[in-house]
């Protein structure tokens, strides 16, 4: 054992600082899962969560959160850290968010008047935003008045699998990105991206394509599937 008394105090520390964050997500994230269950969320088995998320149901409405998938929500926990904790909410009865399998996101903010579905195996990055709505009528009166929310544009968003989401990209409504493609950091998202297309920039455009070289996919078996996202 060490012999250094100041070395054998931060450790003392540090082993003391990690008890909040094992409370947390060992005690209280299930036990908030369970309490939102009764309000329409769905939680599939071995799901993981690193701090506390956000996450707000309208009556009537559905979130499915995805075997093994991987939700983080403080900065120790993912390489370039979080802005806030990540936030589900649906805003109307009827409006659906589908997280898939195996997927990993850290700060993730997904806002759903009608439908968001993210697809298996994707890969979010810090601090994304997905939403298919624009929260406020595009016309002054109206924005003015209780119908705001309500009369706002809302089109579905729909994430194929195994896409790549790179950090404080944007993914806004009506967008379907295809399966496999990567969306650059930074991106604002307001068109279709097609299968294994590279787009970036705002508004983001093509730049390329994925290779056609095959790497193994993860499976939900593969341990790897919960390693922190950067």
């Amino acid at each position: 054992m060490h012999s250094d008394p100041v070395f054998r105090l931060a450790v003392r520390i540090l082993k003391v600082h990690c008890y909040p964050r094992l409370f947390v997500d060992r005690c209280l994230a299930p036990l908030l899962v369970l309490w939102l269950r009764q309000k329409g969320l769905e939680v599939a088995a071995k799901v993981s969560f690193a701090g506390l998320p956000i996450i707000s149901l309208t009556p009537g409405s559905h979130i499915l959160i995805g075997e093994a998938c991987r939700l983080i929500s403080r900065s120790e926990n993912t390489a370039l850290g979080v802005n806030h904790p990540m936030i589900l909410r649906t805003l109307r009865r009827g409006a659906e968010i589908r997280l898939e399998a195996g997927i990993r996101a850290s700060g993730l903010t997904i806002g759903a008047a009608e439908s968001v579905i993210l697809g298996g195996r994707c890969v979010i990055g810090a601090n994304v935003t997905i939403v298919d709505t624009d929260f406020h009528s595009l016309d002054p009166a109206m924005r003015s008045s209780r119908e705001d929310a309500a009369s706002a544009e809302s089109r579905p968003v729909k994430i194929g699998p195994d896409v790549f989401i790179g950090a404080g990209a944007y993914i806004l409504k009506g967008v379907t990105v295809e399966a496999e493609a990567v969306i650059g950091a930074g991106s604002v998202v307001t068109q279709n991206v097609a299968n294994k297309t590279v787009v970036a920039g705002n508004p983001a455009r093509y730049i390329g394509r994925v290779s056609a070289k095959k790497l193994e996919r993860f499976t939900i078996s593969n341990p790897e599937i919960g390693l922190p996202v950067s």
